[in-house]
């Protein structure tokens, strides 16, 4: 899952970006609302971080054009404002949830496990498919009952898999997902990811499919006959 942090409070961006990242995230940042607008126009982000006090565009401008250009990923607001005007413009608008500086970062990571799992279509954080349980917020895998011993990148490419079952994910789609800015990975790298996870899936009963020139689908093995 990728998030963008769009606060131009530089501790709490830090704060919230370590966080993020030691829970698994691919997150990138920007501090303005200009860049903000720049960086949703041009990359794909399953999840907006967004303060309203950005200089620049402010995060009213920042969530209505977001809207303006059909996207629906869910948007958490950050905001000194607590007046309920405030709140109500920025839901209005079409922000998913909303917290008030100064907040708990306990708090805020459930909030984007909550956001995370309304995404993906589910109201509990864990997804089954054929033999395998995957839990979100635990960030663990388990096969017919058995973890599974799977790193922090291969469990962050997993969710993106089960995300999108049954459909084609591109390498340059797996590298977008998996990766903040400035990190380099190449498709070769994704192979190898690829191929360790696709071994470690095996004792669920499911398989990554490779689809020659144009990248992997996750499939259910048809039942043994």
């Amino acid at each position: 899952m990728r998030i963008l942090i769009a606060e131009d409070d530089p501790l709490l961006a830090q704060s919230l970006t370590q966080a993020l990242r030691e829970a698994g995230y691919a997150t990138d940042g920007v501090t303005d609302g200009a860049a903000a607008d720049a960086a949703l126009a041009a990359q794909q982000f399953d999840l907006l971080v967004l303060d309203i006090g950005l200089p620049g565009l402010d995060g009213f401008q920042v969530l209505s054009r977001l809207r303006a250009r059909g996207a629906a990923m869910p948007v958490m607001i950050l905001t000194a404002l607590d007046a309920v005007e405030n709140r109500v413009r920025g839901l209005d608008l079409g922000a998913d949830d909303y917290l008030v500086k100064p907040f708990a970062l306990s708090e805020f990571e459930a909030r984007v496990r909550a956001l995370a799992r309304r995404a993906r279509g589910a109201a509990g954080a864990v997804v089954r498919h054929g033999d395998l349980e995957f839990d979100a917020a635990a960030k663990s895998a388990r096969a017919s009952g058995k973890p599974l011993d799977l790193s922090a990148r291969e469990l962050a490419l997993l969710e993106i898999f089960l995300t999108r079952a049954g459909r084609v994910v591109g390498k340059e789609q797996i590298i977008d997902l998996l990766c903040q800015w400035g990190e380099e990975v190449s498709a070769n790298a994704v192979e190898v990811y690829v191929h360790r996870l696709r071994k470690k899936l095996e004792a669920a009963r499911l398989e990554i499919v490779t689809v020659r020139g144009l990248g992997y689908c996750l499939e259910k093995p048809a039942a043994d006959g």
